[in-house]
């Protein structure tokens, strides 16, 4: 497996980010749906976005960095990850 599909997205492809914006806001909201019976406001559906750090040893995973982490409690080298549920 090579990387260069990820290197012609992230650098040469040409897209429109408003395009892709509203494309993935109506696949949240459609994905949300639940037809009133969910926690949500008027029973709709949540979507939680959270922050967490990993610890990590060594260099060989992406973003690894003496930084912040408050799963940690301190500073230590980490990864932090984003989670949506």
């Amino acid at each position: 497996m090579t990387p260069w599909g990820q290197q012609h997205l992230l650098d040469r492809a040409r897209w429109d980010a408003d395009v892709l914006r509203d494309f993935v806001r109506c696949y949240v909201i459609a994905s949300l749906a639940d037809g009133g019976v969910g926690a949500g406001p008027d029973g709709c559906g949540v979507l939680v976005v959270d922050e967490t750090g990993f610890a990590k040893k060594g260099r060989s995973s992406a973003g690894v960095a003496r930084q912040f982490t408050g799963t940690l409690g301190g500073v230590f080298p980490s990864q932090v990850g984003v989670m949506a549920a």
